[in-house]
């Protein structure tokens, strides 16, 4: 099919996109040329963006192994549990009261304020960009950025601005740049001051580009695509994800009890979770697994680098293919009751979501395969294990198990329509 004048695959089967991720996964490996990367990856020096070859390759690793190892992940663990225990504290206090808590707000707050002290060494969500707060900008720049652009599909329509999407990210992208070039001098200036880099993620890249070790051309660009990179790919996706596991597992009562039995015996009910027990609880993850499965990114895109021919079918170069991993985690032909939420579906089973596994790759899969799985996956697990660890939940005005509305709102990533209301209620001997 086209839209407009780009021809477009459309990938709703776990065959398919093994087909296209894995066996021909160097054809498939670019992204297409995207308006709003133009304003937000600072000419390509991003991760994201940047077409398939070397330069991505080696911006791919220096982030893997410099910023997302698992020794710089465990780095932040003191942060994390800081941060929850805030959080816990907080609900606290609502549950003695039987406070109806905005939930959605307290996660994303959470998350912004985790990400924040990872990135820059400080919060920053109250800071003001331009008019605005921290959340709100992000927000309004992702909503952006996923809009439908008519400069995508037709280029000669892009000096136009029909809708007035490059005004608008224009005026986004200015606010950021300047934030971020505040946030790097405040580093410079405070290195000068204390003899000694910081450990958070502008210190890390600060003392990257200092040394020359990156092997290619690094500067300020460089840090700061990539700090924007790494903002709007954790921020919502992570308090997405913990948002629609809580989500669930308020609408299935009996699941969220298997799972409190599963923490009472391993963490015990006079303890908060610890990062270092969530291998141990088994059950978590089949729940995480389950809820990333129905609650996914919409889709995946790439781009034809060559002409070629897949599963007999002749593909043009610069055809468009869209991964609709929602279709995929509801394939009736790999999954039995798809549209169920049934966590115990993976108990004994080997799909995991490390992209070998079609029937479910939230993170993608292939040559350009989300590089911050592990730090995603450890940042929503201890949320969601903590949240049920501590509290039961109650739904407001007398609404019942099964009643909650369930709408999605899509964008960059799949949120809730209408934010999560309930009521906790401490669950803890101390």
């Amino acid at each position: 099919m086209r839209f407009a004048s780009v021809p477009t695959i459309i990938i709703s089967s776990p065959r398919a996109a093994e087909l296209f991720l894995k066996t021909h996964s160097i054809v498939f490996a670019n992204r297409p040329d995207h308006e709003a990367s133009s304003y937000l990856s600072y000419e390509q020096r991003n991760l994201v963006f940047p077409r398939y070859g070397p330069y991505w390759r080696n911006m791919q690793k220096l982030c893997t192994l410099e910023l997302l190892s698992s020794a710089k992940i465990s780095q932040f663990q003191p942060m994390r549990k800081a941060e929850i225990g805030l959080l816990v504290g907080s609900l606290r206090k609502a549950a003695e009261v039987r406070e109806t808590v905005d939930v959605s707000m307290r996660i994303s707050s959470l998350s912004a304020d985790m990400t924040c002290l990872m990135f820059f060494g400080r919060k920053f969500t109250d800071r003001d960009l331009g008019e605005k707060g921290f959340n709100e900008v992000v927000e309004e720049t992702m909503e952006e950025a996923a809009a439908f652009n008519l400069g995508d599909y037709f280029p000669y329509l892009r000096g136009l601005d029909l809708q007035g999407s490059a005004r608008r990210l224009k005026k986004l992208s200015k606010i950021f740049d300047g934030f971020l070039e505040w946030i790097i001098d405040d580093h410079v200036q405070n290195k000068k001051e204390t003899k000694q880099s910081s450990h958070d993620f502008v210190g890390t890249m600060m003392d990257i580009m200092e040394s020359g070790q990156a092997g290619f051309d690094f500067d300020r660009r460089h840090i700061k695509a990539v700090l924007l990179d790494m903002i709007f790919g954790g921020l919502g996706s992570i308090a997405a994800a913990v948002e629609w596991t809580l989500s669930e597992l308020i609408n299935h009562p009996a699941v969220t009890k298997k799972l409190q039995k599963e923490l009472d015996e391993i963490v015990s009910l006079d303890q908060a979770v610890e990062e270092s027990q969530l291998s141990s609880l088994k059950y978590l993850d089949c729940i995480t697994r389950e809820s990333v499965r129905l609650h996914p990114v919409p889709l995946m895109i790439r781009e034809c680098m060559e002409d070629c021919e897949v599963d007999g079918f002749h593909i043009p170069k610069k055809s468009r293919v869209l991964v609709s991993l929602w279709a995929i985690g509801r394939d009736p032909d790999a999954w039995t009751d798809p549209e169920t939420f049934y966590p115990d579906r993976f108990l004994g089973s080997n799909i995991d979501v490390r992209g070998k596994d079609f029937q479910l790759i939230p993170f993608r899969a292939g040559r350009r395969m989300c590089p911050a799985l592990q730090l995603g996956r450890t940042t929503v697990q201890l949320m969601v294990a903590q949240l049920v660890h501590c509290f039961d939940w109650e739904l407001p005005d007398g609404m019942q198990p099964g009643e909650l509305d369930m709408s999605e709102n899509s964008g960059l990533v799949t949120s809730r329509a209408n934010h999560l209301m309930a009521i906790p209620k401490y669950r803890l001997v101390k």
